[in-house]
């Protein structure tokens, strides 16, 4: 019921020029998605086709994989946004995924838990990747010939929507409306194959949804960068979604990422430095070295009540946040469940520029995250004994 109050709430606004044949399209577009069939295309086509699903398969191993795909594509392509903006995104996916095998969680969750968060983040963090990486490799190819490709998009099962943007942009070069068109397609298809998935609903949205918001730190997003006055050199910057199982309040989390990574040039330019200078490995050591190590440096069992306001009290160990290699092996995925998100044309409205300014200040959150977190897990263990 809030989806189809906030989506009426939308339309309501005057769509910009700008967007009106998109609009156009999309609405001849609309509940008719497109069918393809192989057989029909040149030689050339084919095997440019197989050629990005097996470097899209190559890439798609594991969340460190994926994130670097990403940066190292966004320096190749700076022009598209999303690149950079899913690359710190996923960075924090990665890190999620080795908090459940870092310190505090282990004395939280049974292994059977944690695994199952584990796999319902690295199903959502590989099913954006072989949705999106082949949109960036017929765009590189499309770049390269000079000529608009986008017409093979059905073949790899891309959305109608994402035809009809990546042909808006191929002729308007806007990497705004391209970003957020992205945002909105790759959360429209998480939503069935992961959010309302009864499984994932099952074992972990339901079960784990306290700890989701406030234990896991799942709802904060943060954006390292360089600060030389910060204690370890890093300072963070980010923001908190309020209600993942919401399409809606992920779209518009998306937006206002989005606005504060590329707004502020000179935020845009330290964020991009730390990422460049500071591979990816999962652990939350990359940026915090200062609090976490990615060796283990407690003794096994021992409580600690080691952390005020993200400082360490004097000769207590850093937190355990391993690397994301030796958490997790790889998974093998089953192939993703068919089907087109796209039926209304009214998605468009995302599309319109927002003004509303979020600071973006979340270190103090997120260090009183640590300190709960801390705080439960050593409850716990002492309840135990």
């Amino acid at each position: 019921m809030k989806e189809f109050f906030v989506k009426k709430k939308l339309t309501k606004k005057k769509l910009s020029d700008h967007l009106i044949p998109m609009k156009n399209q999309l609405k001849k577009k609309e509940g008719t998605p497109s069918s393809c069939e192989s057989a029909v295309l040149p030689s050339k086509d084919k095997m440019l086709l197989e050629q990005i699903k097996a470097q899209t398969a190559a890439l798609n191993l594991n969340n460190v994989t994926r994130t670097m795909a990403y940066l190292n594509f966004y320096l190749h392509y700076p022009e598209i946004h999303w690149a950079f903006l899913g690359h710190v995104v996923s960075r924090n996916g990665g890190w999620n995924m080795t908090d459940l095998k870092g310190e505090l969680l282990v004395k939280l969750l049974n292994e059977r838990r944690r695994e199952d968060y584990f796999l319902f983040l690295e199903r959502g963090n590989w099913l954006i990747f072989q949705d999106i990486y082949p949109q960036f490799l017929l765009y590189a190819e499309s770049v390269k010939q000079n000529r608009n490709l986008f017409y093979l998009l059905p073949y790899l099962h891309v959305s109608v929507f994402m035809e009809v943007v990546w042909n808006d942009f191929w002729n308007r070069g806007d990497s705004y409306t391209l970003a957020i068109a992205q945002v909105i397609n790759e959360q429209s298809y998480l939503e069935k194959r992961v959010v309302k998935n009864p499984v994932y609903q099952e074992k972990v949205l339901y079960t784990f949804e306290f700890l989701l918001q406030e234990l896991l730190s799942f709802n904060h997003i943060l954006f390292p960068y360089s600060e030389p006055d910060h204690e370890g050199g890093t300072a963070l910057v980010g923001m908190t979604l309020d209600y993942f199982g919401s399409l809606h309040e992920r779209i518009v989390l998306g937006k206002h990422l989005y606005r504060l990574l590329f707004s502020d040039q000179r935020l845009w330019r330290k964020v991009l430095g730390w990422c460049i200078a500071q591979p990816h490995t999962g652990s939350r050591k990359d940026y915090w070295p200062h609090l976490f190590n990615d060796v283990h440096e407690g003794l096994p069992g021992t409580i600690y009540k080691r952390l005020k306001k993200c400082q360490l009290k004097k000769g207590f160990p850093r937190f355990y946040s391993p690397r994301l290699e030796f958490a997790w092996k790889n998974v093998v995925q089953e192939d993703a469940e068919e089907g087109d998100w796209f039926n209304r044309w009214d998605v468009i409205y995302y599309l319109e520029k927002d003004h509303e300014k979020k600071s973006g200040d979340i270190e103090d959150d997120y260090c009183e995250t640590l300190e709960n977190l801390e705080f439960a897990a050593s409850a716990k263990t002492a309840f135990s004994k």
